[in-house]
């Protein structure tokens, strides 16, 4: 429902619902979530049934199910060679790396430190699309999926994007994962580790004060854990950030005009101003 705006939200996110508000009525698609980890409640809920483009997002899924082969034995520590058709010339180390083959939970850690393209595409052939897919439903995630591989382009045959969610399931999904939940306990703990490395705190979690390449051990009372996709016109973050207070779990999908900076600027300043309503509430006493 492009241009339009409903939702909800707790006082404490007044200034975040009116940039998000901002957003829409500027001609922008947005999905919020963000719930209390512990009890799942909502305290922020804008649109958060909308599936929208989610760039490489969709990656979470991929490495829930990399995590769930190499905890039952379908995957050990297999070196994978890296393949012409894996190559694409978006985010990542690999492809500037001398070495062509890595093990696979290598390739996942390149995965969530910097959503590796060609990592990302490695793994998918290796573990399969259809696999991830069975996985998703077998979790009940109905709506949030990785459709497509990394494309440099993308034509007429192939997929507009390479995954899409609704905020709402993604906020459930990353608390299903702080809480262990996820497949189970080890599986759930290693997509953190992985996604624990992310480097890219450009979002929401631009406003949290982290340093962006070490930020796994507690930080003035704060660990967050973030994932993040980019796409010419796509603006889209999952999180968990515990703090001396509480902890949440969150998600945000913006989708835009991108022809025009201005807006993408707008889009990223939106963002920060929840991130930095997700920080207080996090460090405020219990509110339960």
């Amino acid at each position: 429902m492009r241009g339009r705006h409903r939702g909800g939200a707790d006082e404490r996110f007044s200034a975040g619902l009116e940039a998000l508000g901002a957003l829409a009525r500027d001609g922008a698609s947005v999905s919020a979530s963000v719930i209390d980890t512990s009890t799942g409640k909502a305290l922020l809920a804008v649109d958060d049934t909308l599936v929208q483009p989610v760039a490489s997002l969709g990656r979470v899924l991929l490495l829930i199910e990399t995590a769930a082969q190499l905890e039952d034995g379908r995957l050990h520590g297999d070196r994978l060679q890296r393949m012409a058709r894996d190559t694409a010339t978006g985010a990542g180390l690999w492809q500037f790396l001398q070495e062509s083959t890595m093990q696979v939970p290598d390739l996942a850690t390149l995965v969530g430190a910097s959503a590796d393209a060609w990592a990302t595409n490695a793994l998918l052939s290796a573990v399969g699309i259809d696999a991830v897919r069975e996985r998703a439903e077998a979790l009940g995630i109905e709506r949030t999926a990785l459709i497509d591989r990394v494309r440099d382009r993308r034509g007429p045959d192939d997929a507009p994007d390479a995954s899409v969610a609704p905020a709402g399931e993604l906020a459930w999904l990353m608390r299903g994962l702080a809480l262990g939940e996820v497949v189970d306990e080890p599986v759930s703990n290693r997509v953190l580790g992985w996604l624990s490395l992310a480097s890219d705190l450009s979002l929401v979690a631009g406003a949290f004060g982290l340093d962006p390449l070490a930020h796994r051990a507690l930080d003035h009372g704060l660990q967050a854990v973030v994932v993040t996709g980019s796409s010419t016109g796509v603006r889209a973050e999952a999180g968990i950030l515990r703090g001396p207070g509480s902890s949440v779990s969150y998600a945000v999908t913006v989708t835009f005009d991108d022809a025009d900076f201005q807006r993408r600027l707008a889009v990223v300043e939106a963002l920060r101003t929840l991130g930095t309503e997700v920080l207080e509430v996090v460090h405020a006493p219990s509110y339960r």
